[in-house]
């Protein structure tokens, strides 16, 4: 199902659910009910209860847009320290160049095609993708420099592909999802109080109060969505893409 047809069933459900409430909220009360009888504390209550959840809605946002782009940084990461081993290799005997650059290739190919799409179905890295990057690496640390100036060359080398393999590890532990599952029951209750505090004011049926309730319902449903969304960066919405690997390997599209 299409992430935008979720979103708009969640939001109006959301309101569906607080239109039905109030219709039959307003059908049972007592004729002598007076919603402008409502005690001050629970207005007061109801501001504070809505400030406090706009809060933890902030905050839950700004971690997971950090945690997406977090998860963008590894992969820049990762695509540069591999395009410096590529161009430092340069300075090798041809066979050897050639050998590591054919590696560095490979690995880049598997991980914007298959790895990737196995991170975004089913969260996690594959061993062929760590196999090539291990390949790359005996590549490099199994050559013994025959110049100065390759042995000048040989520790950068080694530092990129250090660096190489942390921005991957850094990858694989971002492929999950972020959110605690007490932080989602905490934000989940949070909203059924927040919108059911709505009832406690004694909202009636009138069309102004109905708009206002639905619309607040809605936002809600929309926040909690663009964090459950943002939750996952490699595999929902606006997701961490492969786009660093693609602009210094034009060749792994292929």
């Amino acid at each position: 199902m299409p992430e935008w047809l979720v979103l708009t069933l969640a939001m109006l459900a959301a309101c569906a659910v607080v239109v039905i409430i109030t219709v039959v909220r307003h059908r049972t009360a007592p004729d002598d009910e007076d919603p402008s009888e409502t005690p001050d504390v629970i207005e007061y209550m109801t501001m504070w209860i809505g400030v406090v959840y706009a809060i933890v809605l902030g905050l839950a946002i700004a971690g997971v847009w950090e945690g997406r782009s977090a998860a963008q940084d590894h992969v820049q990461a990762e695509a540069v320290a591999l395009h410096e081993i590529s161009e430092r290799v340069r300075i090798y005997p041809a066979d050897i160049r050639d050998r590591i650059r054919e590696d560095v290739n490979a690995y880049v190919g598997h991980v914007v095609t298959t790895e990737w799409k196995t991170m975004a179905d089913d969260g996690r890295m594959t061993e062929r993708g760590t196999e090539l990057l291990q390949r790359v690496r005996e590549d490099v640390t199994d050559y013994e420099p025959r110049t100065d100036f390759e042995a000048q060359a040989y520790q950068p080398l080694l530092d990129q592909v250090t660096a190489a393999d942390q921005a991957r590890n850094a990858r694989a532990n971002s492929t999950g999802e972020t959110m605690p599952g007490v932080v989602w029951f905490g934000l989940i209750a949070g909203g059924v109080v927040t919108i059911g505090m709505i009832f406690a004011l004694q909202i009636r049926r009138t069309p102004r109060e109905l708009v206002l309730a639905g619309l607040f319902s809605a936002l809600i449903a929309f926040l909690l969505f663009l964090i459950w969304d943002f939750d996952a960066p490699y595999s929902r919405g606006v997701t961490a893409s492969a786009e660093p690997f693609l602009e210094l390997f034009p060749q792994a599209k292929d």
